[in-house]
């Protein structure tokens, strides 16, 4: 049985920690998932593979829209997956689905 801390190097957001996290001067990749979503979860080791590729260079981590409601509230977050990319606080790209990995990379290249 897999514990959810499985997890590469993608961060936990949260409700509490979320402001935090986005004021960072690397380009920030955030997840919005939940558990019972299956495109979350066939995005999910895709995410956590940019994670390990993108250490040092971009912050990514993950929100279970379930357990941090205020934080997809504030960014209307009303499918999931969605994936946001922030630079220096600001939504600058934006990535609703699963897709390729190939694409977030791309989308994280041109924030670097």
């Amino acid at each position: 049985m897999k514990t959810k801390h499985t997890m590469g190097k993608s961060i936990e957001i949260t409700d509490a920690n979320f402001e935090e996290i986005i004021k960072s001067d690397q380009p920030i990749l955030v997840d919005f998932w939940a558990e019972w979503c299956g495109p979350c979860k066939m995005i999910g080791p895709v995410v956590e593979e940019l994670a390990g590729d993108y250490d040092g260079k971009a912050v990514i981590g993950k929100v279970d829209v379930d357990a941090n409601p205020a934080v997809a509230q504030a960014f209307g977050i009303r499918s999931i997956p969605t994936l946001l990319f922030f630079k220096g606080g600001e939504i600058v790209d934006k990535q609703v689905g699963a897709v390729p990995k190939a694409v977030l990379a791309q989308k994280l290249d041109a924030q670097l």
